[in-house]
């Protein structure tokens, strides 16, 4: 029998970013055109959208379940950590690795970020080489070496 994992569909990546700065988001749009692995990168450009994508609401209700969730912490309206708490109580979200984004080095955000279960934390590059750099290792680590679920895997018939 084979694990129904993403690692073993033939379809793209799903990739969620929240990110409200658009010269981040054109960054790593830039960074995941380039990727080695198929992928279709989505963009929440507030907590609150990224929430509506997630469960489907409203325009979102076709929007794909993502495989790997890439999360800024300082968002307009709801937070990241706020998202990410969100996303971590929900039995059908919490599967969903989510990788924080952030500028921030501070050690508060990383503690937390990580007591609220984020599956990783990376502080966001400056220049765009090495933001190519860390995306394409995230890449890499999430679609290549890491077996995930996928977003129909359901845990009642295991």
């Amino acid at each position: 029998m084979t694990s129904d994992t993403i690692n073993n569909k033939h379809r793209p990546a799903q990739v969620l970013l929240v990110e409200d700065n658009y010269g981040d988001i054109l960054l790593t749009r830039r960074a995941f055109a380039d990727a080695k692995i198929s992928n279709d990168l989505h963009v929440a450009a507030s907590g609150e959208e990224a929430v509506e994508m997630l469960y489907k609401k409203g325009a979102w209700e076709n929007s794909p379940t993502p495989d790997l969730i890439l999360l800024d912490l300082n968002l307009p309206g709801m937070s990241g950590q706020d998202v990410l708490k969100l996303i971590k109580q929900d039995d059908l979200l919490k599967k969903i690795p989510v990788v924080i984004l952030s500028s921030s080095k501070a050690d508060q955000d990383v503690v937390k970020s990580y007591n609220l279960h984020a599956n990783g934390y990376v502080v966001k590059p400056v220049s765009l080489e090495n933001f190519s750099e860390v995306v394409q290792k995230l890449e890499q680590f999430w679609f290549s070496l890491v077996v995930l679920p996928c977003p129909s895997a359901d845990e009642s018939n295991m």
